[in-house]
């Protein structure tokens, strides 16, 4: 969607997830063989957000990986806001962030694991008990495309991506 891009800014709050060190450890290994130079983005505020994106703008070739923490999650609008306003393409972990302004999304379904979630409070009602249930990763993931921002930053959608995806917004 972005072939210009040469570098990733990997946005995350220290503060508010376990996970990014294994999330940026996959990213870390597969951005090389995709030609793109990543750089952790660390953010403890609405002010680093901003600082953040910006910098990640100014320069060319310039990208933004927004993984899910609740940081990042509760502060979405912001984040989409910045990285319109500096042009910065982003894709993001929820399809409902593109349905407000974000460029992309790659990820998990929530709906899904809610869904699975419930069948686990029931075999727990049922007198299982929680520590003899296996851990659950999520099966069904999701991509969506938001074709106005795309546009906003001056993107065409190949159609061989709009074909893949889940929803695309227009």
């Amino acid at each position: 969607m972005a072939p210009n891009v040469i570098r990733a800014g990997a946005m995350f709050n220290p503060a508010t997830t376990a996970y990014v060190p294994g999330y940026l450890r996959l990213l870390e290994a597969s951005s090389p063989s995709l030609g793109i130079e990543l750089e952790t983005a660390p953010v403890r505020d609405v002010v680093e957000i901003e600082t953040t994106i910006a910098k990640l703008g100014h320069r060319p070739g310039g990208s933004l990986i927004v993984p899910p923490d609740a940081f990042t999650i509760t502060h979405y609008k912001v984040i989409v806001a910045s990285a319109e306003r500096h042009r910065l393409p982003a894709i993001y972990a929820y399809r409902s962030i593109v349905r407000d302004g974000g460029l992309m999304s790659y990820g998990p379904d929530p709906y899904d694991i809610f869904q699975r979630a419930a069948s686990y409070v029931d075999r727990i009602l049922r007198g299982e008990k929680p520590s003899e249930l296996p851990v659950q990763q999520p099966t069904k993931f999701e991509f969506a495309a938001n074709l106005k921002t795309a546009k906003a930053l001056g993107l065409d959608v190949p159609a061989n991506l709009l074909a893949l995806a889940d929803e695309v917004i227009e």
